[in-house]
């Protein structure tokens, strides 16, 4: 008799546990800069009117959401497939972005993380310049920037506070680019001050990402990656495979939102935040009206 009654105490407590992990609010996560924080409150906007209760926490750094969502303090934020690859993998394998994408999904399985559906939205880091300046006007690939370092121009670069110290960032640019900067060369700030400090000519480089839509507003130019060092960094709904098991109906909606995202949207979406100063909870509902997510 003791056997059949623990196997019904094991079942017992396995429903509770499924039952108290899908009675829990979903927990959107997502980071500091303009574009995390718009697919955080789209996402949470989202989900609530699919009947979830939803609690956000936003606004946090790259490796804190990434710790979070492992240790099950957040079930789902947007995270970019390069940065997964790199920085929490270590992969340096150079991919494709299909390749990048499979390889992430299943490293992140063993963590208990699930990747959703990418997006075709692709925020890679980019190599900006003003669109006229004479001390850059001529470099019109990464490789040229090199050489004017090698050269011995006094060149600055604004770049976030992360990209000194990831190995997708300014170590492995300068690797694969045989240059160096030097401490006073660099500026580290937060990534929303990039773009104001390039344009108005504080510094003469900047470290920006693709979907930006501060890139055509300021009339920057982008340098041409010509040694493909930058990854894909599709933005993807990765969430936490014991979540999802226990709410599926989590799935649909989010793949569908990722399905709507390009480069194009992403880019007006971020300008009309950074360049109209429109609140992000109004592009977040006017984005879910207009494509029939809500």
């Amino acid at each position: 008799m003791q056997k059949p009654m623990r196997v019904l105490a094991i079942a017992a407590l396995a429903a509770f546990s499924a039952t108290a992990v899908q009675a829990a609010p979903i927990v959107v996560g997502g980071k500091g800069f303009t574009e995390q924080l718009l697919l955080s409150e789209i996402t949470a906007q989202l989900l609530t009117h699919e009947g979830f209760e939803v609690e956000k926490r936003d606004g946090l750094g790259s490796q804190v959401v990434r710790d979070a969502q492992v240790n099950g303090q957040i079930d789902v934020y947007w995270e970019y497939t390069g940065t997964s690859l790199v920085t929490f993998n270590k992969v340096s394998d150079r991919l494709t972005a299909e390749e990048t994408y499979a390889r992430v999904s299943e490293l992140d399985a063993e963590v208990g993380l699930t990747w959703l559906d990418p997006s075709r939205t692709n925020n890679t880091y980019a190599v900006a310049v003003r669109g006229s300046d004479e001390k850059t006007d001529a470099m019109v690939t990464v490789s040229d920037m090199a050489q004017a370092y090698n050269d011995g121009a006094n060149l600055t670069m604004a770049m976030s506070t992360e990209f000194p110290g990831r190995p997708d960032g300014l170590p492995g640019l300068e690797a694969t680019y045989d240059f160096k900067t030097s401490r006073a060369q660099r500026r580290a700030m937060d990534p929303g001050l990039v773009f104001p400090t390039l344009r108005d000519g504080h510094t003469d480089i900047g470290l920006v990402t693709g979907t930006d839509g501060r890139i055509p507003a300021f009339n920057f130019r982008i340098l041409e990656d010509d040694k493909g060092f930058f990854p894909n960094y599709a933005a993807v709904p990765v969430v936490r495979t014991e979540v999802l098991e226990a709410n599926p109906e989590l799935a649909a909606p989010l793949n569908a939102m990722s399905a709507v995202l390009t480069d194009e949207i992403m880019r007006a979406l971020n300008a009309q935040v950074d360049i109209d100063n429109a609140p992000i909870s109004d592009v977040a509902t006017q984005f879910l009206t207009e494509n029939g997510l809500i």
